[in-house]
């Protein structure tokens, strides 16, 4: 393998490696967004998700093919180091994974319970009667 092909393998595994703990980081954004019903920055960090999932699917498929071709060498030629700093990561990232899941099946529970409960309440408009202008109040009936 020539010094080239290790350097670039390791200059990916690197960026691997960064885009694990941005996505992370976008994560915990997208999360403090919804704690703070921030809908722009949920929206912003979500797009930014997908940009960074869609480059880590590249590069594993980029670094993956010298594990076929040479099964007896670590994942990607990768230095032990290196493999435990992705394996920390990944670990980290599907934990932060496990919580983002749990937050958005219980965000949306909760707009599913808001919305039964508004759409069960049938609101009427009445009018004043007399000679004065007619003004519209909004009630509800329960």
């Amino acid at each position: 393998m020539t010094a080239n092909a290790v350097q670039d393998r390791n200059g990916k595994a690197a960026e691997y490696l960064d885009l694990l703990r941005s996505l992370a980081s976008e994560m915990e954004k997208a999360m403090q967004a919804i704690a703070h019903n921030v809908l722009p920055d949920l929206e912003e960090s979500v797009a930014s998700q997908q940009i960074m999932s869609a480059r880590l699917v590249v590069l594993a498929d980029e670094i993956s093919p010298s594990l076929k071709s040479n099964p007896a060498v670590s994942p990607a030629g990768l230095g032990p180091e290196m493999m435990q700093q992705v394996r920390v990561a990944g670990d980290a990232l599907q934990n932060l994974n496990r919580r983002y899941a749990a937050l958005l099946q219980h965000s949306s529970r909760s707009v599913a319970l808001m919305a039964s409960l508004f759409s069960s309440y049938k609101g009427q408009f009445k009018e004043a009667s007399g000679p004065r202008l007619k003004h519209q109040t909004w009630s509800c009936r329960m």
